[in-house]
């Protein structure tokens, strides 16, 4: 797999998938250490804090899964395989919360095993990632509730 990792990030909205309701679909990854009691962050471009890797699934991407591993290794430059799936979360912000640049989304995220850490990685001069135990997710994600409903379905020790 190593061979076919981009070295550059996609950006844009253009190949965005979305529900037949208008919904953006959302895939992303609980990634979990060997022992299940660290999960790993990376810093959110926009707001700053620490978030779960993920995006949008596009178009050329034939499941969320794919799209989920696109996400984990461009955000958090990491390459993984899938667990299993966490279901959908949907998006509970208000419509005067929207914009267009973050229209309502439906989240789908996979708990995750990582393969391999790289050091380098598509978003390494954007994001910083940091692995924290259950306790610290939950205060840096509590702002974020499809992110923390995310974890919270995860097998992290609580």
């Amino acid at each position: 797999m190593a061979s076919e990792l981009s070295k550059t990030a996609r950006v844009g909205r253009d190949n965005q998938r979305y529900s037949d309701v208008g919904e953006r679909l959302v895939a992303g990854i609980v990634a979990l250490s060997a022992t299940k009691d660290q999960v790993l962050l990376v810093q959110s471009t926009r707001r700053g804090g620490w978030v779960l890797p993920k995006g949008g699934w596009e178009t050329d991407e034939i499941t969320a899964e794919d799209a989920a591993k696109r996400e984990a290794w461009e955000e958090a430059g990491v390459i993984v395989s899938i667990d299993r799936d966490l279901g959908y979360i949907y998006d509970h912000r208000k419509p005067d919360e929207m914009t267009t640049h973050a229209p309502k989304a439906k989240y789908q995220f996979f708990e995750v095993s990582i393969e391999e850490e790289k050091s380098e990685w598509p978003e390494q001069e954007k994001r910083d990632r940091k692995w924290m135990n259950y306790a610290g997710a939950k205060e840096a994600l509590k702002d974020r509730p499809e992110l923390l409903a995310a974890l919270e379905r995860s097998s992290i020790q609580k």
